[in-house]
């Protein structure tokens, strides 16, 4: 494979594409293709509001990157990259209509010889039976005559600085023995933390969706773990650290299961399992568990306010955080936003704190009770819910949160941050 004279392009600049589009420009030329223009214009401008690459960066690398909305722009490249969302429609099915929609897109300036490799997250079979079939009818090219593919799955951590893109091993597939060696020799080029060929697509999309499915798992565990716990009166924390002496215990703690893959790709999974006749009940009883922590953290919020004899209609309660972890901009699938909801549909007031998140760009998806650094004003809460655990929230000191409490204080602990809390999960 010749390196010196290919040309990448990659489809879908976010959390994935960005990091991976800036890693391949110190040695290949790459045009970065995303429909956003609001996306195109601010990398243009030389800034990333996900906050996964530095401004500096972004400018150092300004001459091997092409941004565009034009897929026309890309068609003397020979590579394509797809790393576009996988999301679940609202019965938690797969909705591949980005993968189909970006296929048909590569698919136009798709010339013989290109390899197109898939990045986005999807059962066993998704490349090869749909978004093929895409390809060959956008471009007219016959699959593994005219034209090749790869699938080599993304493991990025939003917002971990220290295991970036070409710090993480990478697992790489192709179409044919020989196109897989091709596309494990290119991403060899940029990833550092080494590459693991596996024999084939197929194994290759199950190894990731199974990643999320085992850490979805466990999480449930211990989330049912702690809902029996707390019933007990036992600190669910204290027991984990008594059980991580073990060396072999996997030591994991409760909390809210969202973000773009935990809480999503067990759902492929299960898709595909029962399309071939197979009932997943221990991975989908984990699903219901982590999806029903949202509600069991806001009855207890209720019941502590009701056991200081606070009146709970309009009263008043601050969520601290909102994206779905810790120092990042990322609200995709947080379930920050069902606990808001379940308050609220008990008459609560509820005003939201985050200071990682824009609030002017994420307006649209929560128009009420965004505010500003609550220690800066007089307003006090009859609860506040510290639900991410943000590097400011792990500064607040007791006099913060009596400042911002009203009559007795009321804090609810979800990421065991506090220091005596009211009630911690």
């Amino acid at each position: 494979m010749n390196l010196n004279h290919k040309k990448i392009c990659l489809v879908g600049l976010g959390y994935v594409g960005l990091p991976l589009a800036i890693a391949f420009s110190g040695k290949f030329q790459v045009v970065g293709f995303d429909i956003n223009d609001s996306r195109i214009q601010e990398l243009e401008n030389g800034h990333d509001k996900t906050l996964e690459i530095e401004d500096d960066l972004l400018q150092s690398v300004k001459s091997n990157i092409t941004y565009t909305t034009n897929i026309q722009d890309a068609q003397d490249c020979n590579i394509y990259i797809v790393t576009v969302p996988t999301p679940i429609d609202s019965i938690n099915r797969p909705d591949l209509t980005p993968l189909i929609e970006s296929s048909k897109e590569v698919g136009l300036v798709l010339n013989k010889d290109d390899i197109v490799i898939y990045e986005s997250t999807v059962y066993p079979g998704v490349t090869e039976d749909i978004c093929v079939p895409e390809l060959e009818r956008s471009s007219g090219l016959i699959f593994n005559k005219d034209f090749f593919c790869g699938y080599s799955p993304e493991r990025i951590n939003p917002g971990d600085k220290e295991h970036t893109v070409t710090k993480i091993l990478k697992v790489t597939s192709g179409s044919t023995p020989e196109i897989a060696k091709k596309v494990d020799e290119l991403y060899r080029q940029v990833i550092t933390a080494g590459t693991y060929l596996a024999s084939s697509i197929k194994v290759a999309e199950a190894s990731k969706v199974i990643e999320n499915t085992q850490r979805d798992v466990n999480i449930a565990l211990i989330n049912e773990l702690a809902l029996i716990f707390d019933q007990m009166g036992i600190d669910t924390n204290e027991v984990i650290d008594a059980a991580a002496t073990k060396w072999n215990f996997i030591k994991l703690t409760p909390g809210l299961v969202g973000g773009h893959c935990i809480g999503i790709d067990p759902y492929y999974l299960t898709f595909k399992a029962e399309e071939v006749g197979y009932k997943p009940d221990l991975i989908l009883a984990a699903r219901q568990i982590n999806n029903g922590m949202s509600k069991y953290i806001a009855d207890q919020t209720i019941k502590e306010m009701i056991k200081a004899g606070k009146t709970i209609k309009s009263s008043k309660v601050l969520i601290l955080g909102v994206t779905f972890k810790e120092d990042c901009p990322d609200m995709r699938n947080t379930k920050v936003v069902d606990i808001i909801e379940e308050l609220k549909d008990f008459g609560v007031n509820v005003d939201v704190y985050d200071p990682w998140v824009d609030h002017d760009s994420e307006k649209d998806w929560y128009k009420h009770g965004v505010i500003d650094n609550p220690l800066e004003s007089d307003k006090q809460y009859d609860a506040i819910v510290v639900a991410v655990s943000h590097k400011q929230f792990k500064a607040y000191t007791e006099d913060d949160y009596n400042l911002l409490s009203s009559g007795k204080k009321i804090i609810i602990d979800i990421k065991n941050i506090v220091h005596n809390p009211t009630w911690r999960l």
